[in-house]
């Protein structure tokens, strides 16, 4: 029997879209089990190309660095460095961008090392942010970029005490707090964060979905992606921005109120 070039090809199509198929399935089953680091995963956990990666198509994933690190590590690219983009100059030959020319999670964690996601060289702190910005972009900022020379990261692993607040609260008071902030900002025992000399303060570690049965709340999925609700609570990223050339940055502007009203319905 003679096969036609129109059928091969749609043929062909075919078991490209089902490779396709198949390497998204392993991935989300991969993020379900919570065994997601390449040196635990077959390559097709990530790589299009199945078991048989090359240098010159290693490039070729199954979906954004970003999206496949986030799958485990939950609201990582809202609360950590940016990446994804195209830096303006260029980097240290130690820390590489993707195909695209993106700063990518790869180009500071070393994702097939013999330990997955360390960081890469020996750089840590101040000195590895200074390998890509200069002095004055940290001089600039309100905490002299402090907060971020001491982690790329906001952890939700924080060890600090208080369970009654979230992990990411934890971290952010565990500088804002505890380490004499020039500008005080505490916590009381009604759970409220007092911001320093103003007179802006705010209630956290509320559990929102149980707020809404009082009334006056909007439902979750109305709110902006914006506001993050770690673990359904409200946090510190529910308003500010870790990571942001103005540290702490509102992620939605309060002027007339808008930020209030995106979670308050009055």
């Amino acid at each position: 029997m003679r096969i036609s070039s129109s059928a091969l090809s749609t043929f062909g199509a075919l078991l490209t879209v089902l490779a396709l198929l198949g390497a998204t399935a392993t991935w989300i089953m991969a993020a379900q089990r919570g065994n997601f680091h390449p040196a635990e995963m077959a390559c097709e956990a990530c790589h299009l190309t199945g078991s048989s990666v090359k240098p010159e198509q290693a490039h070729l994933l199954i979906a954004s660095q970003e999206k496949l690190c986030a799958s485990c590590h939950q609201n990582t690219n809202q609360v950590s460095h940016p990446s994804g983009f195209a830096p303006r100059s260029k980097l240290h030959a130690d820390y590489p961008v993707d195909w695209k020319g993106d700063l990518t999670c790869s180009t500071c964690h070393e994702v097939h090392g013999k330990t997955p996601g360390i960081v890469r060289g020996n750089r840590r702190g101040r000195e590895l942010c200074l390998s890509c910005h200069d002095a004055q972009f940290f001089v600039r900022m309100r905490d002299q970029g402090n907060s971020m020379m001491a982690s790329g990261h906001l952890d939700a692993g924080s060890g600090m005490a208080d369970a009654r607040l979230d992990a990411y609260s934890r971290q952010c008071m565990a500088c804002h707090g505890a380490k004499g902030d020039s500008d005080a900002t505490s916590v009381d025992r009604n759970m409220v964060v007092r911001h320093g000399a103003t007179s802006l303060n705010h209630p956290i570690g509320a559990n929102y979905a149980k707020a809404m049965k009082f009334g006056g709340y909007r439902q979750v999925s109305q709110i902006s992606k914006k506001i993050l609700l770690p673990g359904g609570v409200v946090s510190c990223v529910s308003c500010h921005e870790g990571y942001s050339k103005t540290h702490g940055k509102l992620v939605i502007s309060k002027a007339k109120s808008t930020l209030c009203y995106e979670c308050h319905d009055l």
